[in-house]
């Protein structure tokens, strides 16, 4: 299966990474990405593994929520497409996740 992390999703990563380096935690940003980027490899090899994750935006039919190993506040969302794993957002539960949500668009490219 081929993955494709949207641009969105990168900066949600790059952002959270940015905020720990910011508090004067770089080996928790470090731990952060690399707890990602594991989470998203085990959704690779299971993709249907995250339960679905119901949004009124049609461009997100389909979507799933996985939680990032290690880090139990953030989710991955996420789509599977035939030979495809598209990663959509990477958000903290506290954010106004539905409200996100509803305004994604997606790219598959």
């Amino acid at each position: 299966m081929n993955l494709f992390i949207q641009a969105s999703a990168e900066e949600d990563i790059l952002r959270q990474v940015a905020w720990y380096a910011e508090q004067g935690l770089p080996h928790i940003a470090r731990r952060f990405q690399t707890a990602v980027m594991a989470s998203i490899d085990a959704l690779l090899a299971m993709p249907e593994a995250g339960p679905p994750r119901p949004t009124g935006n049609a461009r997100l039919a389909g979507l799933r929520a996985w939680s990032v190993k290690g880090f139990g506040e953030f989710w991955i969302y996420y789509l599977v497409h035939p030979e495809r794993l598209i990663v959509v957002r990477v958000l903290h539960s506290k954010r106004e996740i539905g409200r996100l949500l509803e305004r994604q668009d997606v790219a598959d490219e």
